[in-house]
């Protein structure tokens, strides 16, 4: 009678092993490649998709993983436990944080779930600003600290936060209350194309992964054609980028999305070989005594107009750009309510901006092109 009781428990044991190994066997990945982005991944986990988000900010040492369930699955999962956060049906009421994401909603033809946004008055579609004004698009108070109350009032599915250096207290609190609360890191991204293939993040969310890789892959080949095109002239006209705030000249290292973009555009960026994240910071006397000649200057920080860097300091009128009026600026081009739509849409459309860059360096290549961000400083 021992040796029945010891070999029964022996076979209780290995059915019960075998029935948790079977619990999770089914916990194989399958990535999907990305061409650029590094810092979300998105695999296949049987019917289901996992999103996790591996750089929501520069020198993160977070990550977190979420699970999308099939919108046709019937079953439980078992799996749930795996993720930071679990998405059980097809989101119908979102909520987003940053201007950057609402040209990825409106691409997907998905806005008309977005229902909630903090700083409203910073949007800059008309599209979305209609919906605004029609009431159906709560604000949500500050980004710094948004109204959680409202928020909750408004129960959405899913909020799409980021973070610039670290969690935010006011998304932990939401996350406690059950609503999946998932970091969108397009801006951290190092490269131009890499920030645009961040709508894929959404098409993931939305079940629309086949119209985001069409539109992503449309957005690449518009930039690669338009480099490609910048690429055949034997000008290299001379760049300046920036303006001085507090006493410093801030422009971007030639590695960054921006100096790339330059370099795309086939322009001599005049700190193309500089390498760093951030931004560089220069004395007034450093930058002039490199760039004083350039042909052009671009993105004067937030001055609009000539008259606004004379005010603010009449060395700038030394510079050949501003003698030649060869500056130019994307803060003129904002939506009804004075939001700047570079800021908006410039991350998801990098193609538009590099076409801004050669119209403005090479004018001839793209005759039939109009400026969409950038403007000629009145």
């Amino acid at each position: 009678m021992k040796h029945v009781l010891i070999v029964f428990l022996f076979i209780l044991c290995f059915s019960c092993k075998d029935v948790s190994s079977s619990d999770t066997s089914d916990f194989q990945l399958n990535p999907i490649a990305l061409k650029y982005a590094k810092g979300f991944k998105i695999s296949e986990l049987g019917e289901h998709k996992v999103l996790e988000i591996t750089r929501p900010w520069p020198n993160a040492t977070m990550s977190n993983s979420y699970l999308i369930l099939s919108p046709t699955s019937e079953t439980k999962t078992n799996l749930i436990h795996n993720f930071d956060g679990t998405i059980i049906k097809p989101i119908e009421d979102i909520v987003v944080t940053s201007t950057t994401h609402i040209p990825s909603l409106e691409l997907l033809q998905v806005e008309d779930k977005l229902i909630g946004f903090p700083e409203t008055e910073y949007i800059s579609s008309s599209k979305t600003r209609q919906r605004v004004d029609e009431g159906k698009l709560r604000d949500l108070g500050k980004n710094e600290s948004i109204n959680t109350e409202v928020l909750l009032e408004l129960n959405p599915d899913v909020v799409v936060g980021f973070g610039v250096d670290g969690v935010n207290k006011t998304f932990e609190t939401i996350r406690k209350t059950g609503v999946p609360v998932i970091y969108n890191g397009d801006w951290a991204e190092d490269n131009a194309l890499a920030k645009a293939e961040w709508i894929k993040f959404f098409g993931v969310l939305f079940h629309k992964e086949r119209e985001a890789d069409s539109i992503f892959n449309s957005i690449e080949d518009n930039y690669l054609q338009a480099k490609s095109i910048a690429d055949s002239s034997t000008s290299h006209p001379t760049v300046l980028s920036g303006a001085l705030h507090k006493e410093v000249w801030y422009l971007p290292y030639g590695n960054s999305p921006e100096g790339q973009m330059l370099k795309d555009a086939n322009v001599n960026y005049l700190w193309q070989n500089t390498v760093g994240t951030g931004s560089i910071g220069l004395s007034f006397e450093t930058v002039y005594n490199v760039a004083k000649d350039a042909d052009i200057w671009i993105s004067p920080s937030y001055y609009s107009s000539y008259e606004q860097l004379k005010a603010a300091n009449e060395l700038y009128t030394n510079f050949e750009a501003f003698k030649s009026k060869s500056i130019y600026s994307f803060v003129n081009t904002t939506g009804d309510t004075g939001g700047v739509l570079y800021y908006e849409l410039g991350i998801c459309r990098p193609d538009l901006v590099l076409k801004d860059l050669i119209k403005i360096a090479h004018p001839t290549l793209l005759p039939e092109y109009e400026l969409t961000f950038f403007k000629s400083l009145p």
